[in-house]
């Protein structure tokens, strides 16, 4: 249970102000072999994920993008083959070391000319109203401390006509799955991060920040209180992953 002073990190109770610190400190350690642990954490489904998460942003040539929670770039570097020469993407992350990450890796790969990069916080973005066709935001929403302020600051920044697309682990739809990612989340996946990136804590509060996330119908009305109209998602992997897609009006 929480109060208007703490919030959740994971299963343990913090105060508000301390969690943004915290949260840093979890990607700061995990930057440098996130992309390999995704790989490993998902079998590389991950990849197929995101792929459809671009798909659902109907994003066009000469279309902006706000990429929030950008991470090391796989969605960047999806969006920028839609929007073109004449589009923009702006990469924006809250962790300077995830940043950079994603900075050198789209440079390693010959991306500039329509990419920008910003380090904002996703509760107060520092752009413009009605500034972006697509906002999107992959596998961080859980990871802000207040996400009402979230979306509203999303919808904020929004073009009429454009959309909002999250992208993030969710709540299995079945109970045989739900055992089984428990038992892998909180079992293997802590071990994983002990032996690859040498660090299990973090590992583990990544499993249990997936499980105090909102589950999808609740997400859903957020993004509608938040002003966002026709919400909907989409579950994969029978409710592992969710795709919550709403439009500006």
């Amino acid at each position: 249970m929480t109060n208007d002073n703490t919030t959740h990190f994971g299963f343990k109770q913090v105060p508000k102000q301390e969690k943004v610190a915290l949260v840093r400190g979890v990607f700061d350690s995990v930057a440098s072999q996130y992309d390999v642990m995704n790989d490993l954490m998902s079998l590389g489904i991950h990849r197929i994920w995101k792929r459809v998460a671009v798909q659902l942003a109907n994003v066009r040539e000469g279309d902006s993008v706000l990429d929030l929670a950008g991470g090391t770039g796989d969605l960047t570097k999806l969006y920028e083959k839609r929007v073109g020469k004449s589009g923009q993407v702006v990469l924006a992350d809250i962790n300077a070391a995830m940043l950079r990450t994603g900075r050198d890796r789209l440079i390693d790969h010959g991306l500039s000319g329509n990419i920008r990069y910003a380090q904002v916080n996703a509760e107060c973005l520092p752009f413009a109203d009605n500034s972006f066709d697509c906002v999107t935001i992959g596998f961080g929403l859980r990871n802000v401390t207040d996400k009402d302020a979230a979306l509203r600051s999303m919808y904020r920044v929004l073009k009429p006509g454009g959309r909002v697309i999250v992208l993030e682990f969710s709540h299995p739809i079945d109970p045989i799955t739900e055992k089984v990612y428990d038992f892998y989340s909180f079992k293997l996946l802590p071990k994983i991060g002990a032996v690859v990136a040498k660090d299990e804590d973090s590992y583990r509060y990544l499993a249990e920040s997936i499980r105090m996330h909102p589950k999808q119908d609740e997400l859903k009305q957020m993004m509608e209180n938040a002003g966002l109209e026709r919400c909907e998602y989409f579950n994969m992997t029978q409710g592992i992953v969710a795709v919550h897609r709403g439009y500006k009006f």
